[in-house]
């Protein structure tokens, strides 16, 4: 009877109560396996109905079991406690769409905030296993995964599972969720007929309705068609009456039309023969040519053999001239060879010529060598007599290096120091830019409110960059307008300043004297027609303005400081503020303060006071003598947000002036340190100069003494290499004498050469000579021969055009007397026939004639207008068309009255069975109306009884004695009556208990406390009886003193921020501590 509901962070508890005696002996946190199988081995669930449900990280649940009784199920609880969340699950559990709750549209947002997973599972009864469905749902991606008994399973397992149990969760008939109990009122006739078909009624009942729908549907598209098809017919019959004439005359045209192709067909053969006999005329003709070639070529034979004879005689002589030819050019060869040896001869004499002159000119270039040494040596000798000693030098180089020693160390410390101070000044650079990078921080800040300002004022931006530019005109301080002059310390206090400061206010500039600002708009108003607002500051300063409550004195209510303590602004910005809005008074409080704002303006005195999200103004009544205060939301803020560190951005201008400053005292540093350096290096150049000039006159003697030495050297060798020009003269004469020698014997070789060359060219001479005469002969010959040869090729060429003709003709022939044959369709191979013979032999003979009886017979056939072979074909189709759409017409026919006939069957086997069903749910129906002094009926509605797809369930009530019934509509009857008479439906439904359980959330609702008691009575007498579905009632509050049966199980659901952690509740000590208060 009773059930607990576990929870553990919401700390929702469930008890339960049947009756006013009875007690619960299950806690929240006791309700084990054994105390839950002995609840089911008791109850009297029906298959399908909810044994368990369990949710995890599920809407405002961490973890729950809520164990349902097999009756009547009253889930009680206040609002937001999560009673509709146990609704959710179910739904949800069983496969239900989000969409069904009308909740939200995705699975995701049903799983509990701050939690990725969330977790249904429903156990259903159903001998002699329960079915348990689970259901995990995740927010990243909005999907489901499905279980069965603990095995991975699909939605659409689960659906036919569900299915199978009929469980209808989208039927609102069974399943009435809080934000669909307004639609049930909106459902249709026709979709509450098809809900309650589904809910209450057979299996089959639905089914029938919906083969009537269809079935109806065919007969009305059978109907439709046989009436086309029909109307079809007779048009069609009536267009072959008319088209009788118009056959007659197309057969009298075509009787002209078949005489015009028989002698189209007769025309080919007459052309074919005219040209056969052209081809037997030519053929004729070439016979006779080629008789005449014949003889030509004859005559021309004895020349043919003249010519070859010369020819051959030519052959010979070409042969021997080319015999000596090589002969002559090896001779010619070896004269040309001595005389290139001669010619070398000679070359070799003047070699020996040119040697011996050579070596004299050797001697002569020697001796002056010897006189040039002897004198270099005279000169090096007298110019060491004159070289100073080396002892006289060494004491200046060792003053020279130690002057340079000096230098380098005194350079080195220079060094030393640019780079400490380039160190120093680097790292002041990077700082500089670290500075400059904040500073561009804070101006692009200002920018961002200039932005603004140019965006929302554009005449106001426009006069501000006028004042940047003209700033010198005016006497004393003019600031920029107050959006931008003032500078919030925090941001987040902006809303306080901008609801405080009108908007016009906020972008006006501030002047301190009159003068100024009359300058000004003149300048903006009259001149530049710019609409811009201007303020004058008073001239007392403000820092007298103290206020009337130091801060610390309204810590306690919240206050934490005064609105001019919030924000900095220029000194002319502030006194006008202070002047004009008291801004040193306004102080400014927190959530804390607004909560004990009654007692702040009682105990303060205060006439303007900010709370977190509002303002109060207060007033003391003329009449009463008594504060009066209003109150307003805070606006956002919009010009304000933007937030500047004045105080910083001075410290940052400061540190970029001093380190400007250091950096160039640096740059003078380094500057003077540099010039030193240069005088350094002139100095050190100057000694190094100098140290060079005294190595060279140290180094100067050693060198002189070697040159003398290496010079003696080479005087001696000179004169070891002497030449002896008499001895080199006779070798010179002897070497020539011998050369000529051989030239005398190769003059004489060449003269015998020159001889025998001389003969062998007279000798092919001559054979050049016959063969020019041999070769002269020839000509002639082959010129009377190409005469002959010219007839013979004209005789040719006739008879190659006579065979061209005959060949052009014969292919003429076959092509007309294919042509012949195709018109009058015969093979290759066929010939005509006697029946065309015959009827050929009727026609004309003549090409002329043939033509002349063609353009009469055409001119006949084309006076025959508006005839065409497509109005017989049209005639015939149509006539065959008629044949077959008679029996397409005689089949729909038939076809419809098989539907007629199932119709009529399945309508019998499906209304009177649903009139049965109507009648019982409207005897429950009227009887629960009755009972409340009302009246209720329930009928099935129909405007035609054939069409099965407009039957429809009726609802009609009345509420009031002196009103008729009316249909029950979501615009007629008031929310509570729509609720009554809903809940009345379902339990008039619940009475024929075809579906497992049903959930009702919150319908109760709209009804005022007497038809609730009477509602809630009617529900409790209809859920609680034996071996009726499950019911679900969810309410958030129930009358007092009603009516409780022993089946009924309550759930109560409780949350809160102090409840125990449901393994924690015990159900048994509660109640032994509720006895003990009793008593």
């Amino acid at each position: 009877m009773a059930a607990s509901l576990k929870r553990k962070p919401a700390g929702a508890e469930a008890g339960g109560g049947g009756g006013s005696d009875r007690h619960s002996k299950r806690s929240a946190g006791g309700d084990g396996p054994e105390a839950r199988g002995r609840r089911e081995a008791n109850a009297q669930f029906v298959e399908g109905a909810i044994v368990r449900i369990a949710m995890e990280n599920f809407l405002t649940y961490d973890s729950c079991e809520v164990y349902p009784g097999s009756n009547l199920n009253m889930i009680v609880g206040a609002n937001g406690t999560g009673k509709s969340s146990i609704v959710c699950a179910i739904c949800l559990g069983l496969a239900g769409k989000p969409s069904i709750i009308g909740r939200a549209d995705k699975v995701g947002h049903y799983v509990k905030r701050g939690c990725n997973k969330g977790m249904v599972e429903v156990e259903v009864f159903k001998p002699p296993n329960n079915v348990i469905i689970k259901r995990e749902m995740s927010v990243v991606n909005n999907q489901s995964t499905w279980y069965i008994n603990s095995k991975p399973s699909t939605l659409k397992m689960v659906e036919d599972q569900v299915s199978a149990l009929n469980i209808q969760v989208g039927n609102l008939c069974q399943f009435l969720p809080q934000d669909k109990v307004g639609e049930f009122a909106k459902m249709s006739k026709i979709d509450l007929l098809e809900a309650t078909e589904k809910s209450v009624g057979p299996p089959e009942l639905y089914e029938f309705h919906r083969k009537l729908k269809n079935f109806r549907q065919r007969e009305r598209e059978l109907e439709n068609s046989c009436k086309e098809t029909n109307n079809t017919l007779e048009k069609m019959k009536q267009k072959n009456e008319r088209c009788k004439q118009d056959m007659e005359r197309y057969h009298e045209y075509k009787r002209h039309e078949d005489l015009i192709a028989m002698l189209k067909k007769k025309r080919p053969w007459v052309v074919y023969e005219d040209v056969r006999k052209q081809y037997e005329e030519v053929k004729r003709s070439r016979d006779l040519m080629k008789g005449e070639l014949r003889v030509l070529k004859e005559a021309q034979a004895p020349l043919t053999r003249r010519i070859q004879e010369v020819d051959k005689q030519c052959e010979n002589l070409d042969v021997k001239i080319r015999e000596k030819t090589p002969i002559i050019r090896e001779t010619t060869q070896k004269c040309k060879q001595h005389q290139d040896t001669l010619e070398r001869k000679d070359q070799q004499i003047e070699d020996v010529k040119r040697a011996l002159r050579t070596k004299k000119e050797e001697e002569i270039d020697r001796q002056k060598r010897i006189q040039n040494a002897r004198k270099m040596i005279e000169d090096w000798t007298n110019e060491l007599k004159n070289t100073e000693n080396c002892e006289d030098i060494q004491p200046q180089m060792d003053s020279v290096n130690a002057e340079l020693r000096r230098l380098g160390e005194e350079k080195a410390n220079i060094d030393g120091e640019i780079s400490v101070l380039c160190r120093e000044k680097e790292n002041l650079q990077r700082d500089k830019k670290g500075v400059t990078d904040r500073i561009i921080k804070f101006d692009n800040m200002m920018n961002l409110k200039e932005d603004m300002l140019k965006r929302r004022f554009q005449d106001t931006h426009t006069a501000l960059l006028w004042l940047r530019q003209n700033r010198n005109r005016f006497k004393r301080l003019v600031c920029d307008p107050m959006m931008l002059a003032i500078n919030m310390k925090d941001q987040k206090h902006a809303k306080y300043v901008e609801n405080h400061i009108s908007t016009n206010d906020m972008k006006a500039f501030v002047f301190e004297i009159q003068e100024d600002m009359d300058l000004f708009l003149s300048e903006m108003r009259d001149k530049q027609k710019l609409k811009v607002n201007t303020v004058c500051a008073p001239s007392e300063s403000c820092a007298g303005n103290h206020p009337l409550k130091p801060v610390e004195e309204l810590y306690r209510y919240g206050i934490f400081s005064y609105l001019r303590e919030l924000f900095e602004a220029p000194q002319p910005v502030m006194r006008y503020l202070c002047s004009q809005y008291h801004v040193h008074e306004v102080p400014v409080g927190t959530e804390k303060t607004r909560n004990m704002i009654e007692r702040v303006i009682k105990e303060t005195k205060l006439r303007q006071i900010y709370t977190a999200e509002e303002k109060y103004a207060v007033k003391m009544s003329a009449y009463t003598n008594q504060a009066v205060s209003s109150n307003t939301a805070l606006r956002p803020a919009q010009f304000l947000t933007v937030t500047v560190d004045a105080d910083e951005r001075r410290q940052l201008d400061n540190q970029l002036n001093e380190i400007s400053r250091q950096l160039q005292t640096f740059d003078s540093q380094v500057a003077e340190l540099s010039e030193r350096q240069k005088c350094l290096e002139r100095r050190d150049n100057e000694l190094r100069q100098q140290k060079k000039e005294l190595l060279e006159q140290k180094n100067k003697r050693k060198q002189l003494e070697s040159k003398i030495s290496m010079k003696y050297d080479s005087l001696r060798q000179m004169t070891q290499d002497a030449i002896n020009l008499a001895e080199e003269s006779d070798k010179a004469n002897a070497k020539i004498k011998e050369i000529n020698t051989q030239k005398v014997k190769l003059v004489t070789e060449l003269m015998q050469l020159i001889k025998n060359c001389v003969a062998l060219n007279k000798h092919k001479m001559d054979l050049i000579l016959q063969n020019t005469t041999a070769a002269f002969q020839k000509n002639r010959l082959q010129a009377e021969y190409k005469t002959a040869a010219a007839q013979l090729r004209a005789v040719e060429q006739q008879c190659l055009e006579l065979e061209e003709r005959k060949h052009s003709l014969f292919e003429k022939c076959k092509s007309l007397l294919m042509k012949a044959k195709q018109a009058c369709d015969l093979g290759l191979d066929e010939n005509i026939s006697e029946e065309l013979c015959h009827a050929f032999q009727t026609l004309p003979n003549t090409l002329h004639e043939i033509d002349a009886s063609l353009n009469e017979e055409e001119s006949r056939a084309s006076c025959f207008t508006g005839v065409s072979v497509s109005v017989v074909e049209e005639c015939n189709k149509r006539a065959k068309e008629i044949e077959q759409m008679s029996l397409e017409l005689e089949g729909k026919k038939k076809e419809l009255e098989d539907y007629r006939q199932s119709i009529s069957q399945v309508k019998e086997q499906w209304l009177n069975p649903l009139k049965q069903l109507i009648d019982q749910i409207n005897e429950k129906f009227s009887s629960f109306f009755r009972s409340m002094q009302c009246a209720g009926e329930v009928d099935l509605h129909t405007e035609n009884e054939e069409e099965y797809d407009k039957y429809g369930i009726r609802i009609r009530v009345k509420f009031r004695s002196s009103t008729q019934l009316h249909e029950l509509t979501p615009h007629h009857q008031s929310g509570g009556e729509r609720s009554v008479s809903t809940m009345l439906y379902l339990m008039a439904l619940q009475e024929l208990n075809k579906c497992p359980f049903r959930v009702v959330d919150e319908i109760n609702q709209g009804m005022d406390p007497v038809n609730e008691r009477r509602v809630f009575d009617m529900v409790v007498k209809t859920a609680c009886k034996e071996n009726t579905s499950q019911y679900f009632f969810v309410t958030p509050k129930l009358l007092q003193n009603l009516s409780y049966a022993e089946k009924m199980t309550v759930l109560l659901v409780y949350n809160g921020p102090s409840m125990l952690e449901s393994n924690k509740w015990n159900l048994k000590a509660f109640h032994r501590r509720r006895r003990r208060f009793q008593l």
